[in-house]
């Protein structure tokens, strides 16, 4: 049961081109954003979309397949885990945010 500690697994499209960072050390960042959608019908009997929206962080070799090969708007599957953390805005102000860490990714669709 340990290896189901901590574990996301999401399918949706990416909201924008993923963002490469090269750090110092020679190490690659890849952040982009994820929507996932669910569809209800409300009291009225109509559809609803809902999307909700995902931070997903990428490190290392993953970076580097999402540098060369995936795009915005493009399906993926991806496997991960939850972290959160805060920094200090330009401003001083304290912000939180809640990302996913990339451990497995599977592009879907074909071209």
């Amino acid at each position: 049961m340990s290896t189901l500690r901590n574990k996301v697994q999401l399918i949706g499209n990416l909201g924008n081109q993923p963002e490469i960072i090269t750090l110092e050390s020679g190490k690659k960042l890849a952040k982009f954003t994820m929507a996932t959608n669910d569809s209800y019908k409300n009291a009225q009997g109509e559809k609803i979309t809902d999307t909700q929206w995902h931070n997903i962080i990428a490190w290392g070799n993953t970076a580097q397949i999402i540098e060369q090969y995936v795009n915005k708007g493009e399906e993926l599957a991806i496997e991960g885990k939850l972290t959160s953390r805060s920094y200090d805005d330009k401003d001083g102000n304290k912000r939180y945010i809640t990302e996913i860490v990339v451990n497995e990714l599977l592009m879907l669709g074909g071209k």
